[in-house]
């Protein structure tokens, strides 16, 4: 069941996005050489206990995990992209790190993903996937307004991709979002134009346009959990909840100085 967000409704989600974007350029400018991803991960849960919110990820038990998950952050490296189990690894110079967060506050849920380089060794062609996920974002946002359909969504982020040559999988994409973290709706990062769900005011979804740099295959790590690239390059994944509006589209998560 689709439900339609009212203004006080999306307001709250707001709350929660403001929330999620803090704890994502924490995570940003905490992600250093040296940095082990279990500290990450229990400063975030510092974070979400002292704001009093409540992790979507703990405990999470989808049918294509090995579950529960218990962590409240997804953190994945290089050529893992999704669902990153935090470990014991320490951060190197020009890794690819990519922070998938999504959290609840008085019953209203936001999500949000960015990737960054750690260090000062980055890599052109590392440095380019980022930019592919961040452009095929903002684009799929530009067209989430009234009577749009959904597969300008999909098509928006899908002709970035192709723009910049990169594969597209269609097995994990975004998602409605709202009372829980998944709701009706699934958003595939590719599409065609003009097809599928009008949209409509009070439509909450979470776009997260995800890039491989040379296959559309994925593979799991024995954790049951972390999603890779199948060929071990590398991976990018941006990601905001947004709002459909009587006007232009509402960025729930949208970070401080974030274009």
């Amino acid at each position: 069941m689709i439900e339609l967000k009212t203004p006080d409704e999306v307001r709250r989600m707001h709350v929660a996005g403001q929330f999620v974007a803090e704890v994502l350029s924490e995570v940003g400018r905490l992600a250093e050489v040296g940095v082990n991803l279990l500290d990450l991960e229990h400063h975030v849960r510092g974070m979400i206990a002292r704001r009093g919110a409540e992790s979507c990820y703990w405990d999470y038990a989808p049918s294509f995990g090995r579950g529960p998950f218990r962590n409240v952050i997804c953190l994945s490296v290089n050529d893992a992209v999704l669902h990153g189990l935090p470990h014991d690894y320490v951060l190197r110079d020009g890794d690819v790190l990519s922070a998938d967060l999504a959290v609840g506050i008085d019953g209203w849920v936001a999500d949000s993903a960015r990737t960054v380089i750690v260090g000062d060794a980055a890599r052109e062609e590392d440095a380019r996937i980022i930019r592919a996920t961040e452009e095929a974002l903002e684009a799929a946002i530009a067209v989430a307004r009234p009577g749009n359909r959904l597969g300008d969504i999909s098509a928006a982020v899908w002709a970035v991709a192709r723009e910049y040559g990169y594969p597209v999988n269609t097995e994990f994409g975004g998602h409605g979002i709202g009372r829980t973290m998944h709701e009706d709706l699934h958003v595939p990062n590719k599409g065609r134009s003009g097809r599928g769900l009008e949209l409509r005011p009070g439509l909450t979804l979470a776009i997260e346009p995800w890039f491989t740099q040379t296959t559309d295959r994925i593979a799991y790590d024995p954790d049951g959990w972390t999603i890779r690239s199948a060929d071990g390059s590398r991976t990018a994944h941006s990601e905001h909840t947004i709002a459909v509006t009587d006007d232009e589209p509402l960025v729930l998560t949208r970070r401080d100085g974030e274009r």
